[in-house]
């Protein structure tokens, strides 16, 4: 993989930005993402049924419209697969691994240590506000279609997707290559400015804005990834580095969650 410099757009690049197109192919996968999220609760508020006779397409609507989510956002990175700065290095991208397991490690932190606290039940307090749960109910494709069933093999592979490929994509473009620019000069020409440019403005603001964008239980984990995140994007430079952390850090999720049943956190 080739290394262009760090400080600086490629040529290819610089030849985009600046343009409508430029500015759509940030947003709007993003966007598109969110937009099936309020879809998906939409849909189970009016459609949605807990009762166990449903069809399991009203129970756990989650199921399928996650898949056509990932597939439909996958499209559209593709589609726009130009307008995007990754520049993918070797040397960065190993360096985005073990951000993304340290990262991570930091966020499955409170529930590791609900198991080994021996908590039952709703935490209060500094726990609750640590994210300190027991967080099994989640996405379980084994509840709904049998585990080792090819229905179940089709969602695990789809949500793993999911999470560690178009997340990762489509978050850090937003957040990284898109906001911290727009943040600091949202009146000027942002998208010149080089990416990773360090400012404690598009850290307060994107860090911050990354964080309430989870859940209150995951605050304090993605405080500090956010924060992780930030100081691997201002010292690289480089956008495939924290993709690749991303990535990382969501893939190693999910194989917590599906190995010791903690569905609930993703």
């Amino acid at each position: 993989m080739q290394d262009e410099s760090p400080h600086r757009p490629s040529s290819a690049s610089l030849h985009l930005q600046g343009t409508d197109q430029w500015i759509r192919a940030q947003v709007l996968p993003f966007a598109v993402f969110l937009g099936f999220n309020l879809l998906l609760q939409i849909f189970a508020t009016f459609c949605g049924s807990s009762n166990p006779a449903a069809p399991w397409w009203r129970q756990t609507p989650e199921q399928w419209l996650y898949p056509i989510q990932t597939l439909v956002c996958l499209g559209i990175l593709v589609q726009r697969w130009k307008y995007y700065e990754f520049r993918w290095s070797a040397k960065w991208c190993l360096v985005g691994v073990v951000f993304g397991a340290v990262g991570i490690g930091f966020w499955l932190l409170p529930t590791i240590a609900y198991e080994r606290l021996g908590l039952s039940g709703p935490t209060e307090g500094w726990q609750k506000w640590l994210g300190l749960a027991e967080r099994e109910k989640g996405f379980n494709p084994g509840a709904v279609f049998g585990a080792g069933t090819p229905a179940y093999w089709a969602a695990l592979i789809l949500r793993f997707l999911r999470a560690a490929v178009v997340v990762a994509m489509i978050e850090e473009i937003f957040w990284r290559s898109f906001l911290m620019r727009f943040v600091m000069d949202r009146e000027g020409d942002y998208w010149k400015r080089p990416f990773g440019q360090a400012s404690w403005k598009s850290f307060a603001i994107v860090t911050g804005l990354f964080m309430v964008a989870h859940s209150p239980i995951d605050y304090a984990g993605a405080l500090i990834y956010g924060s992780l995140t930030y100081i691997l994007c201002i010292w690289t430079k480089n956008l495939g580095a924290c993709v690749t952390m991303h990535a990382t850090a969501n893939f190693l999720m999910g194989l917590f969650a599906v190995i010791y049943g903690k569905y609930g956190l993703w």
